[in-house]
C-alpha cells in the first residue's frame, strides 16, 4: 500500500517516465520518417510508420468533424488528469495495482495531450498486422492507456472487500 507523499512520488515518477518515453519516441518518428511513410521492422507483423491521428486512441472518432474534435479531446484529457490527481489525493492509501493504473492512464493521457496541443493531432507509429488482420496504428501513450485499464481490472479483481 502506498500512502502520503510516497503515493505521489511513485505516481509522478511512473507518469513522467511514460511521458518522456512517449515524447522521445514521437520525436524520433517526427524527425526520422516523413508523414505517411515507414518501414517494415518485423516482416508480416510490425511496421514503424509516421501516421497522424486526429481522433482518440486507435483512431476512434478520427473521421468526425474537426472543428470541435481537438478541443473536445483536450478538455477530456484535462478533466481526466484532474480527476486522477483528485482521486489520488483523496485516497488515504492505494494498492500497487490502482496506483499503477492511475500512473499509466495519467502518463498516456498527458503524452497524447501534449501532441494535441502542439500538432492538433496525435503522432502514431506502431503498426501491427497478422495476415489480413491489421490494427490501427498507435503509440506509447495509447498503449499505456490500455495497460492502465488492465491494472484497474487487476485491482478490482484482487481488492479485498472491507
Amino acid at each position: 500500500m502506498f500512502a502520503g507523499k510516497k503515493k505521489f512520488l511513485v505516481f509522478a515518477c511512473i507518469a513522467c517516465a511514460i511521458v518522456v518515453i512517449d515524447q522521445v519516441t514521437k520525436y524520433a518518428i517526427n524527425t526520422g520518417i516523413p508523414v505517411d511513410d515507414g518501414f517494415q521492422l518485423v516482416p508480416g507483423f510490425l511496421n514503424i510508420v509516421h501516421a497522424r491521428n486526429p481522433g482518440a486512441a486507435f483512431g476512434i472518432l478520427a473521421d468526425s468533424a474537426s472543428s470541435y474534435r481537438s478541443l473536445f479531446f483536450v478538455l477530456v484529457s484535462v478533466v481526466a488528469a484532474v480527476a486522477i490527481i483528485g482521486l489520488i489525493a483523496s485516497a488515504k492509501e492505494l494498492d500497487r495495482w490502482l496506483l499503477l493504473g492511475y500512473s499509466c492512464f495519467f502518463g498516456g493521457a498527458l503524452g497524447n495531450l501534449l501532441d494535441r496541443i502542439r500538432f492538433g493531432e496525435v503522432v502514431d507509429f506502431l503498426d501491427f498486422h497478422v495476415g489480413r488482420v491489421h490494427w490501427p496504428s498507435f503509440n506509447v501513450a495509447d498503449s499505456m492507456l490500455c495497460v492502465g485499464i488492465g491494472f484497474f481490472f487487476i485491482h478490482f479483481l484482487t481488492a479485498k472487500n472491507s
